[in-house]
């Protein structure tokens, strides 16, 4: 076991066991936030940008996206729940790394996390896959390497495919699911990376621990923007957009919001102020990310629906959309672990439950708004939007509810049959993966 120490020296801890938090029965000072478990509030964030991204396909789909006017660059923009849920990843999958780099705790077994991000990930997936192929793929359905790359997410490394846009018919949206795999496959290596810089000569002090994630998180997100330039110099290569370090600053700042909640669980002072600061300014982060968005919705962040048509867009568009993420995520991420005003709005039991069947609502979404426009005989970027969102997205929650309960937690459960090395490992909620 790792030992680390506040301020007064050396601290031994057991696995689960927090400095400086409060004993039985004692008083629980104000303001912390959760550090572990199932949050409804960040359900409540994940069933926006789910519905988010879901409008915003409906909207390509029938043009209301492609017009001219405000409304139209509203909706073209819709794809901004994609970094939301990044950083929704950030946040909860790196929380019980940062968590035993500052308590002193066990760190998290690769081996069970990568299990249960299995279980959690793909068997849904591949049940889509396999329909969008049967479906839509007439030509390529003996195709060995079409399967091979889209059953194991290798699709975005495939630089000369032969489908049109992100994705065969159907599976456009995977490219971030894609994303999300990277991340999950390449975390614990960041982790014990940012360990090995936080515990750097011995330190044993909290705060100075923290400081040592938060810059070395700073040093990660600043590379997404090196990345970019890479992208585009010395000529541009559009399939980079689609690979993880351009979404690393997505990630971090979840990933800085689970230090800082950690830290103030366990000291007084800076981080118990910071997270106070968060949570009473809710409104206010509310309103810089819906400002940050409407930002992002003009040619600032280039021409809409064409992908990133130069560097400056490509960089504008990463800062706001960045600012949008963590100004929507950071005041439920830091609210205190009691009922409130922030739980009441996103974590009742409707925002909870679709938040709960959202990464059904991703993996499904196009296959339904495909098939839907094929019953109805409507034709591509026609069609009134309110009159099609409304039942793609009922159906979408049918099937969605279907897949969670018939496919989804069935698989979950398949953890106990896999032999872990630390079967007493605390259970994490963990996030579904991104639209």
């Amino acid at each position: 076991m790792t030992e680390t120490g506040s301020k007064n020296g050396p601290l031994s801890l057991p696995p689960t066991a927090l400095p400086n938090e409060p004993a039985p029965g004692s008083p629980e000072p104000v303001g912390l936030p959760s550090v572990s478990g199932h949050e409804t509030s960040l359900d409540g964030i994940r069933a926006l940008a789910a519905f988010g991204v879901l409008l915003f396909h409906v909207a390509i789909e029938t043009g209301a996206a492609l017009r001219n006017g405000f409304v139209g660059g509203l909706l073209a923009r819709g794809e901004v729940g994609v970094p939301i849920f990044f950083t929704l990843s950030g946040l909860l999958l790196y929380r019980p790394w940062a968590q035993s780099v500052l308590a002193g705790g066990r760190e998290p077994d690769t081996q069970t996390y990568l299990w249960k991000r299995f279980f959690r990930i793909m068997p849904a997936y591949w049940l889509v896959v396999v329909v969008a192929l049967l479906l839509w793929a007439e030509e390529h359905r003996t195709d060995a390497w079409t399967w091979t790359e889209m059953l194991l997410l290798l699709h975005n490394y495939d630089i000369d495919h032969w489908w049109f846009g992100l994705g065969p018919r159907g599976l456009g949206q995977m490219w971030s699911l894609s994303v999300e795999v990277a991340f999950y496959l390449t975390l614990p290596i960041m982790a014990a990376l940012l360990r090995a810089y936080a515990t750097r000569g011995g330190v044993t002090d909290v705060g100075r621990r923290a400081r040592r994630l938060l810059v070395g998180l700073a040093a990660v997100g600043a590379l997404s923007y090196v990345y970019t330039i890479f992208e585009f110099h010395p000529e541009y290569r559009p399939w980079m957009n689609l690979w993880l370090p351009r979404s690393w600053t997505f990630f971090v700042p979840g990933m800085m919001l689970a230090v800082l909640a950690a830290w103030a669980r366990l000291e007084d002072g800076l981080p118990r102020r910071l997270c106070h600061a968060v949570t009473s300014s809710t409104g206010t982060l509310w309103l810089v990310a819906a400002l940050a968005y409407v930002i992002a919705s003009t040619p600032v962040t280039g021409a809409r629906f064409v992908g990133i048509d130069g560097l400056w867009t490509g960089l504008f568009e990463q800062v706001l959309y960045t600012t949008v993420a963590f100004c929507l995520v950071a005041p439920a991420a830091l609210q205190p672990d009691r009922p409130n005003v922030v739980r009441s709005l996103l974590g009742n039991r409707v925002m909870s439950h679709l938040g709960r069947i959202s990464y059904g609502v991703f993996l499904w979404q196009f296959v339904v708004l495909y098939l839907w426009y094929e019953f109805t005989g409507q034709q591509t970027w026609t069609g009134d939007l309110l009159l099609n969102f409304v039942p793609v997205a009922a159906l979408t929650v049918l099937v969605a509810h279907l897949t969670y309960r018939f496919v989804e937690e069935p698989a979950r459960r398949l953890i106990r049959y896999v032999n872990t090395p630390r079967s007493a490992e605390p259970r994490e909620r963990a996030l579904e993966p991104a639209p």
